[in-house]
């Protein structure tokens, strides 16, 4: 098993990679997206959460999705964070 990180700036083509990945591995590819681990937002008001500043290293739950790739490293099943940009916040539906 292997863990491949993309990263780079925006439109630098990390998308069309990794659906290229995607192709052409099918089922032996698993993608996780970090922007679905943004950091729980409920302590603040839906106008706070509009100022946050996104790009920030501290607006990502860093340590949950390192726990997720760790589980699915040993073969376990994990349930991706779901963010809604509409309210900045997590989805507590689909989480």
């Amino acid at each position: 098993m292997y863990v491949i990180g993309i990263a780079g700036g925006t439109g630098s083509g990390k998308t069309t990679f990794t659906e290229n990945l995607v192709e052409m591995f099918r089922d032996d590819v698993t993608v996780i997206h970090h922007d679905n681990y943004y950091k729980v937002q409920d302590h603040l008001t839906y106008e706070e959460r509009c100022k946050t500043n996104y790009d920030h290293p501290d607006s990502f739950d860093t340590p949950l999705m390192i726990e997720h790739i760790k589980m699915l490293k040993n073969g376990e099943s994990v349930s991706e964070p779901v963010y809604d940009y509409t309210v900045h916040n997590r989805d507590r539906k689909k989480a």
